[in-house]
Order: C-alpha cells, then sequence, then structure tokens
C-alpha cells in the first residue's frame, strides 16, 4: 500500500502538492498503519481523526521545507 504514497515535493512534483494529493498520501499511511482498508462502522471515527491529523501534519511539513536548487516562485 505504501507504495503508491508519492514524493509530495518539488522537484518530484513541478507545482505544490494539491489537498487532494496530502490527502490520498495521509490515507495510504492510515492504511497500512492499521491493516484496514476501510475500516468498521466502530472504528471509523478514530480512522478517520488520524488521516486529518496526519494530512495536516503534512500539509506544515511541505509548507516548511526547504529545497535546495529548486527554483523559487516569483
Amino acid at each position: 500500500m505504501c507504495r503508491s504514497i508519492k514524493t509530495l515535493r518539488p522537484p518530484a512534483l513541478p507545482d505544490e502538492a494539491t489537498e487532494e494529493e496530502v490527502r490520498a498520501a495521509a490515507l495510504q499511511y492510515v492504511r497500512k498503519v492499521s491493516g484496514f482498508r476501510v475500516p468498521a462502522a466502530h472504528n471509523r471515527e478514530v480512522f478517520d481523526r488520524a488521516v486529518d491529523l496526519i494530512a495536516e501534519a503534512t500539509g506544515e511539513l511541505l509548507a516548511g521545507l526547504e529545497v535546495r536548487g529548486a527554483s523559487r516562485g516569483a
């Protein structure tokens, strides 16, 4: 499952990662760690919350990274 998580920073992506790309990576991570592709109803809330938290942390990480040699926007 985690093989489908792609690098979300330049130069791997020519543009900034979209919210959908960040969320998809977070979902794949939670699926891998939990062992569930789709959680049971009684685990849905904690599963979805984990995806939200990981997506948020990923966004903060990407926003804070300084990639040497990457062109800076205008």
